[in-house]
């Protein structure tokens, strides 16, 4: 017999209306929603903003301001400040959340498994010893221990010192 896994947030992104254009470039472009869309930091010219749909918890995206699909499409002050931002998101995450290893990676396009392919993106992926079990294997279900609003409050702190645009800190 079968045991159902109860999902209930997923059915907002099932039935919910999509949003039109694309994320990385309009939610940067307002400040008062930024806590709203999981966004970390917004700088000149990248952000950081949680993974709304996460491999794992404090799955972060590492973003150039300018819509680009490609790493060669960027300018090299557009690039320093992509890598300079994902190197520091890279060790703040690991800190802040006591990751054992971190996968840190582009998928440039849809045949290398991008959910978004005209926008780059890195992924910060923390990582811990045991933390893929059966059920993706078994079931095709991700169990995520962490609500992303928990990790948003959790993970701001780490991310306070970093100059830019960011949300009022939490209460």
């Amino acid at each position: 017999m079968t045991n159902p896994l109860w999902a209930p947030w997923r059915m907002d992104y099932i039935t919910g209306p999509k949003q039109a254009g694309c994320f990385f470039c309009e939610h940067p472009r307002v400040p008062a929603a930024f806590r709203e869309n999981l966004v970390l930091v917004v700088q000149p010219h990248a952000m950081v903003i949680f993974n709304r749909y996460p491999f794992t918890a404090g799955h972060l995206l590492v973003a150039p301001r300018r819509h680009v699909a490609s790493l060669d499409d960027l300018s090299d002050e557009e690039y320093g400040a992509l890598t300079t931002l994902l190197r520091q998101t890279e060790s703040r995450l690991r800190r802040a959340t006591g990751a054992q290893g971190m996968n840190v990676g582009f998928n440039l396009g849809k045949a290398a498994g991008a959910g978004v392919d005209d926008h780059l993106h890195g992924h910060v992926v923390p990582r811990w010893a045991g933390d893929t079990n059966f059920m993706p294997v078994i079931a095709g279900v991700r169990v995520m221990p962490e609500h992303l609003d928990d990790a948003w409050r959790r993970l701001y702190p780490a991310f306070a010192d970093l100059p830019g645009e960011r949300a009022p800190a939490p209460a």
